[in-house]
């Protein structure tokens, strides 16, 4: 059979299948689920129970696509959904497949859009350092579109786990520790994928994930146990997921862990009496990889049948790449262990996606050549790379005013020095998830690193720079060192990129230990002796701990693991170009024996005020307190905090509190800063945290300019998780503190009268 091109097949296509009565016209909101219910009823149960199967993409490509397994089985009907699949043409082909089935029902497309799709942007922990919601908007809005040029139709994404843990690889995937802050990023991201239309070939239906638990593994461990009170559970676990469901979110994905030893695929409580019926969320729930499959193996299932009928009871309805339902979902009900309305139920759910995504009427929406062609890669989305990942990073140490460097710098002579200086490898200044994202031999021309950027740039402003390529692999050997020596030795000032692997950072990248491995440390004792001045780059997906470096580092600048345009954003920022304005979304601990450690943490009957103190909540050997707390980070310039106010000293229960302060900029640069408003219940029905993030504003001043921020406390602000799971607010006094991190504050109170 002669091979036909892709662009004249799609054509043919959709003038055949237009014809079809399902495609006969444009599906409106009214229609759905009218349409839905009609086509329910042509249904049998073996292609019901299709629809509720999701495969991973791996038909072949060439002339011998029609004898693929998975092409067959998408003829069978046995297939709804297809992931993981990046050949375009082969898409087309499956798309064509699946409508000339009986009933014509097309596929969706679902994959990891993680940090980018095409252009790949700073991994989610980072932008969620930039506090900037508009900015995170826009990152997915540009996924979306790159991704449904491509014929992606559903990313799984956002993934909304709050972690405290730093060894869990996971952490990057998310926004860091704080419930608020998350909460905004949730919605902000969803906002991104999905548009104000569902229908628009654009934007991709999110899948918010994994819900729920996942980022409170034990002992950071991926995939590992969780186990919490529900007053945790709703306090800090579940409000990003609240959020993202009331911001529209089209789907949900199950976790993979078991919460408080039922695994979250089977969790009624999670799926129906939380998401469903508690929040009135009437979307469609996905497991996550085989997590149906994995009842059995955490010892809650005893078979693919009792597998398929407690998590389709608990009200979970697609099964991602396990084939559960396939193998067990017939037999469950013809056991009695579901009903056929069940079944009916999630089969609902599946094509109400499909219609609103506009696949019924038009299979081929997302799978234009020319579209592809026009969008991929845009010049425009590399330069919102190259902002986000400069208002991504975050300035930690800037002693003596090292940065910026100016043509006015007491430098001459600059080395740039170690493992990510110029790397090539291991997808470093990416991640894990960027691993066949458009071409699956990773084209390394498209990344900017460090050297690249930084040493035209500084050549340009009258620097001598040096660039000397070591510790391949982050190790450092001896002989590295030894030139590492030699390099530095007339520098005046040196830069000496650190940190971890691309490949270390995402799924299944669970670390023991966070500090710099490979002799970095030794690295930078030897680029630093003699006090010389240095700035330490750390490109990082987790929280890292380098007390040396904290010590006698005069700069440190966190740079994240920030996408293609690392190199350029550094410069950015290094030069003065960009003011750096990023503030952390998770605590860096001093060391890993302190994890997890949080901000938002309760207080003890026998707190610490200072190291090794007896008989208090503390270590014998190290601080407490943590080496950057949750919030932090510096800029070029400074900023001031000065008249707090509260507009009423004794609101009564259910009116709203305004909190302001006056913001001054005290320095000689323009400059943003993120102005946090935290609060604590000092006497609550139990004990509540010392601190808690209910207010955030990212302002930018010019020199000398002041400005006013003002905050709305509302009685949900003030109100919690009681022991009786009830969600009030108490009479009594609120501490309030505004500053920019969560350690460094103003400080006010009032008290809320019955």
């Amino acid at each position: 059979m002669k091979k036909i091109s892709a662009p004249f097949f799609l054509l043919f296509s959709l003038a055949f299948f237009f014809a079809h009565p399902l495609f006969s016209q444009k599906t409106s909101v009214k229609e759905i689920d009218r349409r839905v219910e009609e086509l329910l009823a042509k249904m049998t149960l073996d292609e019901k129970i299709g629809q509720l199967n999701q495969v991973p993409g791996d038909i072949s490509t060439g002339t011998d696509v029609a004898k693929d397994d998975l092409l067959s089985q998408i003829k069978a009907g046995k297939i709804g959904s297809v992931l993981s699949h990046t050949n375009f043409d082969n898409k087309i082909v499956m798309q064509r497949a699946a409508v000339g089935t009986r009933l014509g029902i097309p596929l969706i497309f679902g994959f990891d859009v993680i940090h980018g799709y095409k252009t790949i942007f700073p991994i989610p922990l980072a932008q969620a350092a930039s506090w900037d919601m508009a900015m995170i908007e826009n990152i997915e809005r540009i996924a979306a579109e790159e991704a449904g040029a491509d014929g992606q139709n559903w990313a799984f994404a956002p993934m909304v786990d709050i972690a405290r843990d730093p060894r869990w690889g996971r952490v990057m995937e998310g926004a860091g520790e704080d419930p608020f802050l998350g909460s905004r990023v949730a919605e902000a991201r969803v906002r991104g994928f999905q548009g104000d239309d569902l229908g628009k070939n654009t934007t991709l239906a999110t899948c918010v994930k994994h819900y729920a638990g996942y980022g409170f593994a034990e002992g950071g461990r991926d995939y590992n146990t969780v186990d919490m009170s529900e007053q945790r559970l709703r306090e800090i676990v579940l409000p990003p997921f609240q959020a993202a469901a009331k911001a529209g979110s089209a789907t949900f994905m199950n976790a993979f862990n078991t919460l408080n030893g039922v695994p979250a695929s089977m969790s009624k409580h999670l799926v129906t009496d939380i998401l469903r019926n508690e929040w009135g969320w009437k979307g469609l729930v996905v497991s996550d990889w085989n997590s149906f499959g994995e009842t059995i193996v955490h010892g809650a299932a005893s078979d693919d049948a009792d597998a398929s009928a407690k998590c389709l009871s608990a009200g979970s309805d697609m099964d991602m790449a396990g084939g559960t339902f396939l193998r067990g979902l017939k037999k469950a009900l013809e056991s009695g262990r579901v009903t056929q309305a069940q079944i009916d139920n999630a089969v609902r759910r599946v094509l109400r996606l499909k219609f609103m995504l506009g696949l019924f009427d038009d299979p081929f929406r997302y799978l234009d050549p020319k579209r592809r062609e026009a969008t991929l890669e845009k010049p425009e989305y590399r330069l919102a790379a190259r902002e986000a990942a400069a208002k991504s990073m975050v300035l930690l140490k800037n002693d003596g005013g090292i940065l910026p460097l100016t043509p006015e710098s007491p430098f001459k002579n600059i080395t740039i020095i170690g493992p990510y200086a110029d790397s090539r490898d291991h997808k470093d200044y990416m991640s894990f998830w960027t691993l066949g994202i458009g071409n699956p031999d990773y084209d390394t021309t498209k990344i900017v690193t460090p050297a690249m950027s930084l040493k035209s740039t500084l050549e340009e402003m009258g620097f001598q720079v040096t660039v000397t390529e070591i510790c391949l692999d982050a190790a450092c050997n001896e002989k590295d060192l030894s030139v590492a020596m030699k390099a530095t030795t007339s520098s005046d000032l040196v830069i000496v990129c650190v940190g971890e692997r691309g490949i270390d950072c995402g799924e299944s990248r669970s670390i023991s230990d966070i500090s710099l491995k490979g002799n970095q440390e030794t690295l930078l004792r030897i680029a630093a002796r003699g006090n010389k001045p240095t700035l330490m780059v750390l490109f990082n997906s987790r929280p890292l701990v380098f007390p040396w470096a904290d010590e006698n580092v005069q700069s440190i600048l966190v740079a994240w693991q920030s996408g293609y345009e690392t190199g350029n954003a550094l410069a950015d920022v290094v030069t003065g170009k960009v003011n750096p304005s990023g503030k952390l979304p998770i605590t860096f601990p001093r060391s890993v024996g302190q994890v997890p450690l949080y901000y938002n943490h309760l207080n003890t009957g026998r707190p610490q005020s200072q190291m090794g103190q007896m008989w208090t909540s503390g270590y014998l050997d190290a601080p407490s307190t943590p080496a950057y707390p949750f919030g932090y980070g510096l800029s070029y310039t400074t900023f001031s905090y000065s008249n707090l106010t509260v507009s009423k000293s004794q609101p009564k229960m259910g009116e709203t509190v305004e909190v302001s302060v006056n913001v001054t900029n005290r320095g000689n640069v323009a400059g943003e800063e993120v102005v946090q408003l935290y609060i604590h219940d000092v006497a609550a029905d139990i004990a509540r945290p010392v601190k808690e993030l209910k207010g955030f504003e990212k302002i930018k001043l010019n020199p000398a300019e002041s400005r006013t921020v003002t905050f709305k406390l509302t009685p949900e602000e003030l109100s919690y998780w009681n022991a009786d799971l009830k969600f009030k607010a108490d009479p009594g006094k609120f501490k309030v503190f505004v500053g920019g991190n969560s350690r460094d504050v103003k400080e006010a109170e009032f008290e809320l009268m019955p």
